[in-house]
C-alpha cells in the first residue's frame, strides 16, 4: 500500500506537469512556455529508471497528444525516443552537477523540438522558425528549479 502511494506522487505530478502544458497563456508567452511533461519525465527518469521510463513516457506523450490536438503519437514518439536516450545514460547524467545536467537537457529538449519539427513537417507540412526553439532555452533555465523541487518531494516522501 505504502509503495502504490509513493509511485502514486510520481503520477501526479506528471499529471500536473499536463496541467501546466496545456493552461491558456496569451500568445506572446505561449512561446516561452517549457515543455513540462518532459521535464518532469527527465527527472523521474533520472531519480526512478526502473519505475518511470519508456512506457510512462508514450503514456505521458499520448496524454498531450490528446490535450493539445495534435497528430496522435507524435509527442507520445518523440517522447519515448527522448527517455530512451536519457535512462539509457541516466548513470551517467546523475553524475553531473545541476548546471551541467542543465546543458544535457538542453541537447535532449532540442532534439525532441527538432524530432517534433521533422515529424510535423512530414505529416503537415510545417515550416521551421526559429520560435520552436524558445522552450528549450526556457526549458534549460528552469531546469534546476523543477530538479530541486521533485528531489525534495522524492526524499521527503522516500519515494524510491
Amino acid at each position: 500500500m505504502e509503495k502504490s502511494h509513493r509511485l502514486y506522487l510520481v503520477y501526479l505530478s506528471l499529471m500536473f506537469s499536463l496541467v501546466l502544458a496545456v493552461v491558456p497563456l496569451p500568445a506572446m508567452v505561449k512561446l516561452f512556455r517549457p515543455d513540462w511533461p518532459l521535464l518532469v519525465l527527465f527527472y523521474w527518469a533520472l531519480a526512478l529508471p526502473f519505475r518511470v521510463s519508456i512506457g510512462t513516457a508514450f503514456v505521458v506523450g499520448f496524454l498531450l497528444d490528446v490535450l493539445v490536438g495534435t497528430v496522435l503519437g507524435v509527442n507520445a514518439l518523440a517522447y519515448s525516443v527522448i527517455i530512451y536516450f536519457c535512462s539509457a545514460h541516466h548513470l551517467k547524467i546523475r553524475n553531473f552537477s545541476v548546471l551541467q545536467q542543465s546543458l544535457v537537457i538542453a541537447l535532449f529538449l532540442a532534439f525532441y523540438h527538432y524530432f517534433i519539427f521533422w515529424l510535423s513537417h512530414f505529416l503537415t507540412g510545417v515550416v521551421f522558425t526559429m520560435a520552436y526553439l524558445w522552450p528549450v532555452v526556457t526549458g534549460t533555465a528552469v531546469w534546476p528549479w523543477i530538479f530541486w523541487l521533485l528531489r525534495r518531494i522524492r526524499r521527503q516522501f522516500k519515494i524510491h
